[in-house]
């Protein structure tokens, strides 16, 4: 191939609309962790949406270096699309055909990439486009896509979908992929996300029952659980082993407060993908909140045994969820909180050590040095641990609940210590340390109180 050729034909794969220049990787840290979002998206598992699975997957297979993998996902998704969607799988195709032209350009096989622009080629031209087309179809694949990426993903599957519906109103498959990128955008209390949308949804895609449960739990945060509930048992009935609903039905159960029926349906979502880490971490998570109600409800008397078995069920998820993914922020201190719970101490301190030696956000840091610091106050008794983790936990620039309650447990340490030595110096420095952190409590004016009548 000629130099010029080749240049022409560099130009034109940068112009194809396609996986390969969406920028889907753009932010993130790992591969590993966008792959593992990418296959746990288990909405957008149905069966029309498996060819746009398979295109993402053989761009993550390019991305680990497998291009002969890469060529046999794309080869499914072009099955797939000429099945489902015979009347139009030239537009359909696009995007595997971009993906195409990409991958033999990456396997040093120029004529075969040229061979798949020029198709995408000749179907945009009937159009009047060279490389690319601004069509509904192409607008919903990029969406499709980009949902399925999750994270930073979701704001710009939002633009693909409105745009989509700006060229086809009123388009079944627009309003789905809109209404579940806008509920996870705004997955809080109506009228942020407005449940008419998600109504809309459901009335062009009746036979959606994921639409439902995403409806039931916006219904839920507006205290319309009955109804909510009603659309929750509608879509098991009708759907009672997909997987996105089951997972979401869980949810819905799981913030009634019935820990029972959330744990039966993510068991039995589990039974359709058993190496699903999302999953397993989820199920452990509700065993943990049992672990915990016990305690609250007092009902840990003559009931050791019940207690321990909630515990080595909830280990036993948790650490799946932990071996197989690395990135669940909180299974290492649950774990950790788990084992401390039961008097396993070296356990409880491996995993700890474990979360902290993680890249964290600032929200799980402080959840950490909350837990940690308890574990060393009220397991390990070593109060001056406590205080370390307290303080770096309170250092930290995000207002939140878990920082409140570490300004609280410095407060009551700082007394405690004053009321046996009015000259501790370490209280004196606590009460300093959260002068400056110019946050006022009623805590902090009795604390202060307390100090100046002692001095």
């Amino acid at each position: 191939m000629s130099e010029i050729t080749k240049n022409s034909l560099e130009r034109a794969l940068q112009q194809l609309k396609c996986h390969f220049t969406w920028n889907l990787m753009e932010g993130e840290k790992s591969l590993d962790d966008f792959e593992d979002r990418v296959r746990n998206q288990t909405e957008l598992q149905n069966s029309e949406f498996k060819a746009t699975a398979c295109n993402l997957l053989a761009y993550i297979k390019h991305c680990r270096g497998q291009d002969a993998e890469a060529l046999q996902c794309l080869q499914q998704a072009e099955e797939l699309i000429q099945r489902q969607h015979a009347g139009q799988a030239e537009v359909r195709n696009l995007a595997t055909w971009g993906n195409y032209a990409w991958v033999y350009y990456h396997l040093g096989r120029p004529q075969d990439a040229q061979k798949y622009v020029d198709k995408v080629k000749r179907v945009c031209e009937k159009l009047s486009s060279p490389y690319r087309i601004m069509c509904p179809e192409m607008s919903n694949e990029e969406g499709w896509a980009r949902l399925k990426c999750g994270g930073s993903q979701n704001g710009r599957a939002q633009v693909c979908f409105e745009k989509a519906l700006e060229q086809q109103p009123n388009s079944p498959e627009s309003v789905c992929g809109l209404a579940i990128a806008t509920f996870r955008l705004h997955d809080g209390p109506p009228p942020e996300t407005p449940t008419g949308l998600l109504r809309q949804a459901i009335r062009l895609n009746p036979d959606n029952q994921y639409l439902k449960v995403l409806l039931a739990l916006k219904l839920q945060k507006t205290k319309a659980e009955e109804e909510g509930e009603r659309l929750v048992e509608e879509a098991l009935e009708k759907v009672p082993c997909t997987t996105a609903v089951l997972r979401s039905a869980a949810r819905f159960y799981r913030s009634k407060g019935d820990l029972d029926k959330a744990t039966d349906l993510l068991g039995r979502a589990l039974e359709g993908t058993p190496n699903n880490a999302h999953l397993h971490f989820h199920i452990g998570s509700c065993y943990r909140a049992k672990v915990l109600q016990m305690q609250r409800e007092n009902e840990l008397c003559g009931q050791r045994e019940d207690l321990e078995r909630l515990v080595r069920k909830a280990v036993h998820h948790l650490k799946i969820a932990d071996e197989s993914n690395g990135t669940f922020s909180l299974a290492c201190s649950y774990l950790a909180g788990l084992y401390a719970q039961v008097g396993q101490y070296e356990d409880a301190e491996h995993y700890f050590q474990k979360e902290l030696g993680k890249e964290l956000t600032p929200s799980a840091k402080q959840v950490l040095h909350l837990r940690y610091g308890n574990f060393q106050l009220y397991q390990m008794k070593c109060e001056d641990e406590a205080i370390h983790h307290y303080v770096e936990g309170v250092k930290i620039d995000q207002e939140s609940k878990e920082k409140e309650k570490m300004k609280t447990k410095l407060h009551r340490i700082a007394t405690a210590r004053l009321s046996k030595d009015k000259d501790d110096s370490k209280a004196l420095h606590l009460l300093r340390f959260l002068e400056e952190q110019n946050e006022e409590t009623p805590q902090m004016e009795t604390l202060r109180g307390v100090w100046t009548l002692e001095a």
